[in-house]
């Protein structure tokens, strides 16, 4: 008690200096009202003081306080100090929302809560209509907390607010509902919907079942909007009626949500994009007491943790003074209150020698979606740096090991917090835990601040799992009766196909046919005992109509002796080398019958070897079409690997883009080259034998030869496509950094649509002249699908295009272009189109292009009646010049052995 006494003035002083921080925001008031309160204090301790003579005696000249009377002095100093403590909460972050519409359904007068804001009436503020407009029922229900649940709005039939919105990024909406009772309308009872920014937040919602014996119900939701309108609507089921009560719409700092998060299941980073929307299931102040919206900069609630502790004896609650909380320049001050930050669980003492054991919080979740779960830490026990060391984890999984605080926040009594996803997939329950670590060295503890779970929305962009659920089963009742319309095509086919066969069998004579000598190629063949051997090889049919074209007559799939490929390449001369990429270096070469080829001789060393080299032949030597590049021949004697391709004269088509001094490609020549890939693509999809996915489309795998038609090239990490009772192909992720499809990089599940995606991105490299990936640009830069997309998104992608291109592109042309190249770089798979539909599309852009150009043509020549040099100037490309890659009529005709090259590097798989 004499310490308290003794340690007063330097309280005193801590309270008028804010612990030596500089008040700011609401802190002056409190920083004030700090003064007051020690003031005040110390001059009731003075009165006491003086008005206790009876009390008093004099012992050696010295005045002693009697015991009783200190202790009450004592007790009251700390009473006041903790009164002060409690009434100086932190300051809020000091974030205005740029968007901050807070609205009373129903009201007919603003509303100022005791948190500060100030809710006003639906049809009274400029930013926000309604229509139609709809019944109100008002309540003067005394018992309610918040004024907003007086009045409710009703809908009979589907109604939008639409909210104008002054800042892109991330917003807040929460929904308030209490079901005003009145005589007309059983609002309990009432089933509705609810929409905003293409999600669907609530689907045949119901508060009755939702609210769970709560008197008022909000429901919390973070969707990404741009600048504009921003529509929710309110859906009624059928014979019922829909309410709301209030709503609000308020911007956050972008910073508030992570771009990417770790999966707990893998370590994966999973993206977060403008495609997901998240709903707040939890919000847990752990430790501590609950928390209301004044202490919170975006007036959010905190629940305590004590209901979701499985063992509450194995916790311990622990709580520092908030002010001494300290915000990192990564960690923004309206990520959580200090007050979360200065409460926290830690390992209670069991009186064990050794404690071994978790603390373990277990919440109630939704089965069949991702959950971002985020952890605020906060090290308020050690006295030294990097001495709290322990382990998290999440649904039984270890999220974190060995984890210190202090290496991360790099100080004490400092936030931080990590963020991590995962999937329930086969539990309603989500188990997050807290324990020592493997280390015997460290003093086994551990503790969590602060704990916020929320859901994230699935493929059909919900997150209501009753909707959901009756997605999934549209989806398979459909995937059942296409299965049956293919079996049953299939069994009348086949019954019609072994009738011709036993009618032409028994109704024509055939000569014998003697035995072929020619040996068909069926599996890649062991290595040759004797290195002068030479095999020719039937050529595959065709087998996909006008999509197919014949292979080349000359040394077509022949498998070539080590001593023809010196020969061909001049025993590797260097001057010959085309490119060097990630299976080994590329060679110009010339075969003995004058045949020009490229000839790719794979590197030992190279981190690609026997695998992808026999994918390579087994796929080649089953495909043909006029926009694949076609395999001539293959060595594998004398530890070689050598795959013999036809030429291709132009090269790789990134060269052409960017990189080179070659001339710049015209918007027309641009277009027929995206054409002849997309179809070579389509082809792979749909018109073989089975699917393949190619699993590598990218610029420098796209090659043109003289007259620029385009081929798809490089099949060594092709794979075959998922059969008809399967969705996708599980498989290990490999690709081109840049390229690669953000659904097959999470999950490890391939599909076409994996190709489709990739392809968006070269779409994107070709309008943009740039490489996918640029880490020396700006950081919104860097990644040309994100960046491209962000333009996209504005309907100005005008302004990224080619300089070389500008003045020169029909606007409507570079609309569809854009409009195609967004679909294709879809989140999820479901999303995005069929490289058919992709085709189509860009077939659409290429007439629009052409109907512009020669309009600018007419138009030039009646000015300036040009001569055919100044024509050829003027439009980007000379039709006379280039075979177009829509020009299937010469599909049957087309020699395939001209060119070959592989220029870039295409490591990264």
């Amino acid at each position: 008690m004499v310490a308290v006494w003794r340690n007063f003035p330097e309280q005193c002083y801590s309270v008028l200096n804010n612990n030596g921080r500089k008040p700011k925001g609401n802190s002056r008031f409190f920083f004030a009202f700090n003064i007051l309160g020690c003031s005040t204090l110390f001059v009731i301790l003075v009165l006491l003081y003086n008005n206790s003579g009876d009390l008093m005696c004099h012992e050696k000249g010295s005045l002693v306080l009697p015991v009783l009377l200190y202790q009450k002095m004592a007790a009251l100093g700390l009473i006041l100090r903790l009164l002060l403590w409690t009434l100086c909460v932190p300051s809020l972050a000091s974030f205005s929302p740029v968007d901050n519409l807070l609205i009373d359904c129903g009201g007919n007068e603003s509303l100022r809560l005791e948190d500060g804001r100030t809710f006003k009436p639906d049809l009274e503020l400029p930013s926000v209509s309604v229509s139609p407009i709809s019944h109100i029922v008002v309540s003067h229900n005394a018992s309610l907390p918040l004024g907003i649940y007086n009045t409710a709005r009703i809908f009979k039939k589907k109604t939008v607010y639409t909210f104008s919105i002054k800042e892109e990024g991330w917003h807040l909406l929460r929904l308030h509902f209490f079901p005003v009772e009145n005589t007309k309308y059983e609002l309990k009872s009432a089933v509705f919907s609810v929409l905003a920014g293409g999600f669907i937040l609530l689907h045949d919602f119901s508060f009755k079942m939702s609210a769970q014996n709560r008197s008022t119900l909000m429901k919390e939701f973070a969707v990404r909007v741009g600048t504009g309108d921003f529509l929710l609507t309110i859906h009624p089921s059928e014979e019922s009626v829909a309410f709301i009560n209030g709503i609000e719409v308020i911007s956050t700092p972008d910073a508030l949500f992570p771009s990417s998060v770790l999966a707990v299941s893998d370590g994966l980073p999973v993206k977060i994009s403008s495609s997901i929307a998240f709903e707040m299931a939890y919000r847990i102040n752990v430790g501590g007491p609950s928390l209301s919206s004044k202490t919170d900069a975006l007036w959010r609630t905190w629940e305590i943790d004590h209901p979701f502790l499985l063992n509450p004896a194995a916790a311990h609650n622990i709580s520092t003074s908030p002010d001494t909380i300290k915000y990192p320049p990564e960690v923004l001050e309206a990520t959580a209150p200090s007050l979360v930050y200065a409460t926290a669980e830690e390992m209670a003492d069991s009186n064990v020698g050794v404690r071994r054991f978790n603390i373990s919080w277990m919440f109630g979740v939704e089965q069949g979606f991702s959950y971002l779960v985020r952890l605020h830490f906060c090290d308020i026990i050690s006295k030294s740096l990097n001495s709290l060391v322990f382990n998290v984890y999440i649904g039984k999984r270890p999220a974190l090991r060995s984890f210190s605080i202090g290496s991360k926040a790099r100080s004490l009594s400092t936030a931080y917090y990590v963020d991590f996803v995962v999937n329930i997939s086969d539990s309603d329950k989500l188990l997050v835990q807290i324990g020592p670590p493997d280390m015997s060295s460290v003093f086994p503890n551990a503790v969590l601040n602060g704990l916020e779970i929320m859901k994230l929305s699935d493929s059909d962009k919900s997150l209501d799992g009753s909707f959901s659920a009756v997605a999934a089963s549209l989806r398979v009742g459909k995937k059942k009766k296409m299965m049956l319309l293919i079996i049953a095509s299939f069994l009348g086919g086949s019954t019609l196909l072994c009738l011709i066969v036993a009618a032409v069998y028994f109704l024509c004579i055939r000569p014998p046919s003697k035995q072929s000598n020619e040996s068909t190629w069926l599996s890649l063949p062991a290595h040759l005992a004797n290195s002068e051997t030479k095999v020719s090889i039937v050529s595959t049919k065709s087998r996909a109509g006008s999509y197919a074209s014949p292979a080349p007559s000359v040394g077509l799939n022949q498998i070539l002796t080590f001593s023809e490929i010196k020969e061909a390449t001049n025993n590797f001369d260097e001057d010959l080398i085309l490119g060097i990429g990630g299976f080994g270096k590329v060679y110009k070469g010339v075969l003995a019958n004058g045949t020009v080829v490229a000839v790719k001789r794979g590197n030992p060393r190279s981190q690609q070897g026997f695998l992808e080299f026999r994918t390579e032949i087994e796929m080649l030597s089953k495909l043909r079409h006029r926009h694949l590049v076609s395999l001539i021949g293959y060595c594998e004697e004398l530890s070689e690997m050598i795959l013999v391709y036809e030429f291709m004269a132009g090269g790789p088509l990134r060269k052409h883009l960017y990189g080179s001094e070659l001339p710049p490609l015209s918007w027309k020549q641009r277009l027929e080259i995206c054409i002849g890939a997309a179809k070579g693509l389509h082809y792979l999809h749909t018109g073989a034998m089975e699917v393949v996915i190619h699993r590598d489309v990218k610029t420098t795998n796209i090659l043109v030869d003289e007259n620029l038609t385009a081929k798809v090239a490089d099949f060594g990490l092709s794979k075959a496509g998922p059969t008809l009772d399967q969705t996708h192909v599980s498989t290990a992720v490999k690709g081109s950094f840049g390229y690669l499809d953000p659904e097959y990089f999470r999950r490890q599940r391939l599909t076409e649509k994996s190709d489709v995606y990739s392809f968006g991105v070269v779409l994107m490299e070709v309008l943009c002249a740039r490489p996918a990936i640029n880490p020396a640009l700006p950081r919104d830069q860097v990644n040309i699908a994100e960046w491209s997309m962000y333009w996209q998104r504005k309907g100005q992608l005008e302004h990224i295009i080619d300089p070389r291109l500008k003045g020169s592109v029909d606007p409507s042309s570079l609309r569809k272009f854009g409009e195609t190249a967004e679909k294709c770089l879809a989140e999820h798979g479901v999303e995005r189109p069929a490289m058919g539909k992709v085709l189509q599309n860009l077939e659409l852009a290429l007439q629009l292009q052409e109907s512009f150009q020669k309009v600018y043509v007419t138009e030039f020549n009646a000015r300036t009646k040009p001569t055919a040099k100044h024509l050829l100037h003027v439009s980007p490309s000379d039709p006379e010049k280039n075979v177009t890659a829509s020009d299937e009529g010469n599909s049957e005709g087309t020699n395939t052995s001209s060119v070959f090259s592989q220029l870039m590097n295409p490591k990264g798989r």
